[in-house]
């Protein structure tokens, strides 16, 4: 981001001025590229395939790691998405900056600094995509932003961070236990929807979603309840396409064998909705649309 005409920020620098900022990079063997130049909410699913792809073939001619950067907005989709189409050892890190080059104490040269880093670090193999922002290290299937304006604004509520970046050196202090994989898809993407329980919503806009949705994830109240009045469309929706339950708490898990009302989890459950376990309500969309449009099973990719 830089300054504009009329005295807001946009995207304007390229990934040779990014790097420029930041002399200690001057050194190291880095390949540069450009691939988008737009704000972090312009980005889709296709553009997402089009990086893999990109990323793919730089580790078939060798890099050791990547580092992606883009707006903060979507940061944690975005690794999410690189996360489950990466099946390879390299590290991909996406980084960004939360005050723009404009403002006093731009954090963007440090986060790139410090990507690169954990991109390069034999101890970052195998953990797959991270976000890597104020010298710490997130899981993307675990990472959130928090804050709209913080530079702490990452964290990872679930098992906190991977590791942090101190005096130069990559500390890993705990590995995830496992990634998910999925496909990648090859023809034209699902339309898959969120929608959030609300107080007193009478579910009105469920029926809609039937008729235009390839699949549905649901951010429920707690550990997966929804109103009353959503009950009956949840289930002949979850009969037509695939539905996910997943929490929009933020942290923690989806039940499935606690409460027992209508509406409840193990109600939804039992009308065929999918939980979710861990994952945001985000993710879990990005999860199931990637599962849908790889034509890979959708019960078995969102089992932990």
């Amino acid at each position: 981001m830089t300054t504009t005409p009329d005295g807001g920020v946009a995207p304007a620098l390229s990934a040779e001025d990014l790097v420029a900022a930041v002399p200690a990079l001057g050194s190291l063997p880095l390949r540069v590229a450009n691939i988008r130049n737009v704000p972090g909410a312009h980005l889709d699913l296709g553009d997402l395939l089009k990086l893999r792809a990109r990323l793919a073939s730089e580790f078939a001619a060798g890099a050791v790691g990547a580092v992606v950067t883009q707006g903060t907005d979507t940061i944690e989709e975005t690794a999410y998405v690189l996360d489950l189409l990466h099946d390879g050892d390299q590290p991909i890190v996406v980084t960004g900056a939360m005050r723009n080059p404009m403002l006093p104490g731009a954090d963007g040269p440090a986060n790139l600094l410090a990507a690169v880093r954990v991109a390069s670090s034999p101890a970052s193999r195998g953990l797959g995509c991270v976000v890597v922002l104020a010298d710490e290290i997130h899981a993307a299937a675990r990472v959130a932003k928090t804050h709209s304006m913080s530079t702490g604004a990452f964290v990872s509520p679930d098992g906190g961070p991977l590791g942090y970046v101190a005096e130069g050196r990559v500390r890993i202090v705990n590995r995830p236990s496992g990634r998910r994989r999925v496909p990648v898809p090859s023809g034209a993407l699902a339309r898959v929807g969120l929608c959030v329980a609300t107080l007193g919503d009478d579910g009105g806009l469920l029926r809609a979603y039937g008729e235009s949705l390839d699949g549905l994830v649901v951010a429920g109240f707690g550990v997966g309840h929804v109103p009353a009045g959503w009950v009956e469309p949840l289930g002949a929706l979850a009969g037509r396409m695939p539905v996910v339950l997943a929490s929009r708490t933020g942290a923690g898990w989806v039940g499935v064998e606690t409460y027992g009302f209508p509406g409840s989890e193990r109600d939804l459950v039992g009308r065929g909705l999918i939980p979710a376990g861990e994952l945001h309500p985000y993710k879990a969309r990005l999860l199931l649309q990637l599962l849908l449009s790889a034509g890979a099973d959708v019960r078995t990719g969102f089992t932990p």
